[in-house]
């Protein structure tokens, strides 16, 4: 049996895709950071069950890690971040790209214990316009897990061409934050841990000002402890100083040709001084000086919309410049859909309570 895809389309029948379990060092390679044995070990130490698979078209193979997550004895799922990575040289349209993700689907439910609900799929590929819907069977996750919508920087201009790309505000803001006496220092190894602490201190005076949900400190410490033994990745930690004074802080993750935003704090005073300007241009910097080709932003609201809770993300991120990208968010695949229909009910009620709480915050 064959399928039909880009090479399909050439005249080149593109075989049925075949998935076999692999070992998680087959992932260490992994062009995602959320899809490398780095997170699989990572996420292992907080709850969840890690899996690798290959999938083969033939000659062509592509990685999957998986992520399992038992919520009872006899309900679990598992999570699939930003995979199957599809080649694009058998798989060009969003169309055939869906089709190819409903073989995979059915193929990893079979190696899956019964107990598993539903398996979620978090797909990679992304455009200028917005994520295209997938087809049934694929239900839209009540939640996304991962950023669909986020702005990717274009790294490879010199350092002037990527300033002249920001709005005039945030290259102004860049250079006030130095005028203005703000100090920022990349963390060496030796002082990881109490860089660390100072980072989550603010993080959570970010989190109760944003409204957002952050993990415990071990969390932050143990990405940086696994980051140390994988040898394809780089975490870095800034901080942003101002007379001594620690007032802003971010974590970015580097690997492969691309640099990655993951985490920001802020103080609650001195926000006049402009220190995550300063943080996100320095980031920039040393990811282009490290070899990126592309600074990832890591997430914005889907439009300029104003109600949005990530609104302000979404003014922040953009003004930097580079291209605003949509993926197709997160999207469900039911094995068991009478429990998948209470969980979704369950992750409805939660999404808006979430909601409230953010909307009667002080």
């Amino acid at each position: 049996m064959s399928d039909t895809g880009a090479a399909g389309q050439a005249g080149i029948p593109v075989p049925l895709p075949v998935l076999k379990p692999a070992p998680l060092a087959s992932r260490a390679g992994a062009e995602s950071f959320l899809q490398s044995e780095l997170w699989g070990r990572f996420k292992a130490r907080f709850g969840w069950t890690p899996r690798a698979f290959s999938i083969e078209w033939g000659g062509t193979r592509a990685g999957l890690l998986t992520l399992g997550r038992c919520l009872g004895p006899f309900f679990s799922f598992v999570y699939c971040p930003w995979a199957p990575e599809l080649p694009g040289t058998l798989f060009a349209t969003d169309a055939e790209k869906a089709a190819q993700l409903k073989k995979i689907a059915v193929l990893l439910a079979a190696e899956l214990p019964r107990r598993t609900v539903f398996i979620r799929f978090d797909p990679p590929w992304y455009d200028g316009e917005a994520g295209a819907p997938l087809p049934p069977p694929f239900v839209r996750a009540r939640a996304d897990i991962q950023p669909p919508d986020s702005v990717i920087i274009d790294l490879r201009p010199p350092e002037e061409a990527i300033l002249a790309g920001m709005k005039p505000k945030w290259r102004y803001n860049v250079g006030l934050a130095a005028k203005k006496g703000v100090v920022v220092e990349q963390v060496k190894d030796a002082g990881i841990e109490k860089g660390l602490d100072g980072f989550y201190s603010l993080y959570t005076k970010t989190a109760r000002r944003d409204g957002i949900a952050i993990h415990s400190l071990e969390y932050y410490k143990t990405l940086f402890e696994e980051g140390e033994k994988d040898r394809n990745t780089r975490l870095r930690l800034y901080l942003a100083c101002h007379e001594g004074e620690l007032i802003a802080s971010v974590i970015i993750l580097v690997r492969g040709d691309t640099g990655t935003y993951l985490y920001g704090a802020s103080a609650d005073h001195k926000r006049n001084l402009m220190a995550p300007y300063a943080l996100q241009w320095q980031a920039m910097k040393d990811s282009r000086a490290s070899g990126c080709h592309r600074y990832d932003l890591f997430g914005i609201a889907p439009s300029d919309d104003p109600g949005h809770p990530m609104a302000g993300l979404y003014r922040f991120k953009t003004g930097f410049g580079g291209s605003i990208i949509h993926r197709p968010g997160s999207w469900d695949y039911p094995r068991r859909p009478f429990l998948y229909s209470l969980f979704r009910l369950a992750e409805t009620l939660r999404k808006k309570l979430r909601d409230v709480k953010k909307k009667t915050r002080p």
